[in-house]
């Protein structure tokens, strides 16, 4: 039982090291990897399940891929899990960082490092718009959503913050929900 546990704080760890080493751009580049490892290479949560959890390591405080780190590592293997979980996905970032820190001065006067900056700046955006296509196949398709995207969106693009879109856009569901059981339609 106990080469069992190990095994998957191993795996947990491991996993989440090969997300945090492997993508660039933040939380939001990292959801494809998150889910190919999480639900189709490990399965340890369901394809449906996947956009749940997205929403609260997104809408609770700190960075997208450790809070689902966590979650899913809690889900796991308990407390252990979590803290495997997490360190594996925040340790190549602080690697990274450390050793760029060091050097960072003398390289960003290279074209070829600045170019490169620029490549992964586009490939971070076709990352996040394959999360966004990825997320929105798995949103309930109806106009209540439709008209929640639509508002947070423009909220969005007129820099409101964060915080209020999303504690809004919950209100909203919260409100919409409970108006169509008042109706019975639910």
């Amino acid at each position: 039982m106990k080469n069992k546990k190990l095994k998957l704080l191993w795996q947990l760890f491991s996993s989440f090291f090969k997300i945090g080493l492997f993508t660039f751009g933040g939380g939001m580049a990292m959801i494809p990897f998150i889910q190919k490892e999480t639900v189709e290479k490990h399965h340890w949560i369901e394809e449906k399940d996947i956009l749940e959890i997205l929403a609260i390591s997104e809408s609770t405080p700190g960075p997208i891929a450790v809070n689902t780190a966590t979650f899913i590592g809690y889900q796991k293997a308990g407390t252990l899990g979590s803290v495997a979980a997490t360190f594996g996905v925040i340790l190549p970032s602080f690697i990274v960082i450390s050793a760029i820190s060091l050097f960072l001065k003398q390289f960003m006067d290279i074209q070829a490092v600045q170019y490169a900056f620029a490549g992964i700046r586009a490939g971070v955006v076709a990352l996040v718009i394959k999360a966004l296509i990825k997320l929105y196949k798995s949103c309930p398709k109806n106009l209540m959503s439709y008209i929640i995207i639509g508002i947070a969106f423009i909220a969005a693009v007129l820099e409101v913050n964060v915080i209020i879109i999303i504690i809004c856009a919950g209100l909203i569901g919260i409100a919409s929900v409970l108006m169509a059981k008042k109706e019975g339609k639910r």
